[in-house]
């Protein structure tokens, strides 16, 4: 299992209360699980309600700065010391 620091932002800080935490897993699956089980709050807004664990569409996962959508997805395997970053849909004025 890798351990791997998870960066909040927007609404999902707030939520949690927390900016950066640190979890451990073997893919971003597990990470966002492992995330969503410690903050229960968080799961309707990152993970779709289904059999799967599928990411809410609007919500965009970072792993060193590269869109998992463009890896493996949640099958994305982690190493110690990544750092994913969880961004929700944000818009301005």
């Amino acid at each position: 299992m890798a351990n791997v620091t998870v960066k909040l932002f927007a609404n999902l800080r707030e939520i949690a209360q927390t900016s950066s935490l640190s979890l451990t897993g073997e893919s971003v699956k597990d990470v966002l699980l492992s995330l969503t089980e410690q903050y229960p709050a968080l799961k309707e807004l990152v993970i779709e309600e289904g059999g799967d664990v599928k990411l809410c569409g609007y919500i965009n996962v970072f792993l060193n700065g590269n869109n998992i959508k463009h890896m493996e997805g949640l099958d994305t395997i982690l190493n110690d010391d990544d750092e994913l970053g969880i961004f929700p849909p944000v818009s301005g004025g």
